[in-house]
């Protein structure tokens, strides 16, 4: 097996995490979907409203990081999850259906979640 072939395999994996983790996940516009999206240096969370097809709004988390400079990633990321908790209840949203999508729940996903559901919205 050369390298080409492992990436592939990777790939597939990675596509198959997801798909395993998105089969039982629906947005709607009364609970829409809080999806996140984890990069090497940035958190990406938006609220999907599945049923019209729309992405209700999204925030990343480069301005966080910014402010908070050499801090963990994590606490960026429980930091950046109650600032996204107020802006969905500024737009009258509390409840939503959290989508971590291939990620596992640990470390800067996980930080993000409960810094969510600090600021107020259950999930």
């Amino acid at each position: 097996m050369d390298f080409w072939d492992m990436k592939l395999s990777r790939e597939k994996k990675r596509i198959r995490r997801k798909i395993r983790a998105r089969a039982k996940i629906f947005g709607s516009s009364e609970r829409p979907r809080l999806s996140v999206f984890r990069s090497n240096r940035q958190l990406y969370a938006q609220l999907i409203d599945d049923e019209a097809g729309k992405t209700l709004f999204g925030l990343r988390s480069a301005k966080f990081a910014d402010e908070y400079g050499r801090a963990k990633k994590a606490d960026v990321s429980r930091v950046f999850g109650k600032e996204f908790g107020r802006l969905a209840q500024e737009k009258k949203i509390t409840k939503v259906v959290f989508d971590r999508s291939r990620f596992a729940y640990h470390g800067r996903i996980k930080a993000f979640a409960e810094g969510a559901r600090e600021s107020g919205l259950q999930f």
